[in-house]
């Protein structure tokens, strides 16, 4: 089973011409999230696909109402809200449970992900941080796919010491997820984010000044 609870699977939107749009990705502990806020710093739109799918399913919300009709009302905390972790379990002991979660929280998913792209200007530089683009066969659907890399070894670490897993809950989210390779088989460029932040600081620049040059060029169009 290659998927996570509430990975969104967005379709693929049109955008503006001249628009790039990039797709984010990384395996688990990866570090994703740190490439995205620095290219958010920079200055590229970033659409987010898991906080989406916190979003549409958040209190009050007519998706937590379906997951709770869905799963019953113990997959809520006392606060009314969703208790991520409990639903997990349920999810990943059962494809078909997930099939069901999937089927309510992607198309909202979608929705909210297609806004946010049609708001952004037509020379913008789109950045939609996604974790499944390799599970989903998602990479056709962006002019750039940028992989964060790391070893594994690295990826079990941080998890188990920077989220509180065990070494075993660890090694079973990282199982769920494509392999290394497969994410690197479909990467238009690779950031490695195994060493330093100062490193990572250096590459994300890099990358930002080519992700600007792309978009002028595709906003230029042919010479």
């Amino acid at each position: 089973m290659r998927s996570r609870l509430a990975g969104a699977v967005p379709a693929i939107a049109t955008g503006h011409p001249g628009m790039l749009r990039v797709g984010l990705t990384g395996g688990i502990g990866s570090g994703k999230s740190e490439v995205s806020r620095r290219l958010a710093a920079q200055g590229a739109v970033v659409i987010d696909a898991d906080l989406i799918a916190r979003e549409v399913v958040a209190p009050g919300t007519d998706g937590l109402a379906e997951v709770e009709r869905a799963f019953g009302p113990d997959i809520l905390g006392p606060d009314g809200a969703l208790d991520r972790a409990r639903l997990g379990d349920i999810v990943f002991a059962d494809p078909q449970q997930l099939t069901t979660l999937n089927s309510i929280v992607h198309p909202r998913v979608d929705a909210r992900m297609r806004e946010l792209e049609a708001a952004a200007g037509s020379d913008a530089v789109v950045v939609h941080d996604v974790p499944l683009i390799t599970e989903n066969d998602l990479a056709g659907g962006y002019d750039l796919v940028v992989v964060v890399d790391v070893p594994p070894r690295v990826q079990l670490d941080r998890l188990v010491r920077l989220r509180g897993m065990t070494a075993e809950q660890a090694a079973a989210r990282m199982a769920a997820q494509s392999s290394r390779e497969e994410r690197l088989a479909i990467a238009g460029m690779v950031v490695d984010n195994s060493g330093s932040l100062a490193e990572l600081d250096r590459q994300v620049g890099d990358l930002w000044a080519e992700l600007r040059r792309r978009a002028q060029a595709q906003t230029a169009g042919p010479a």
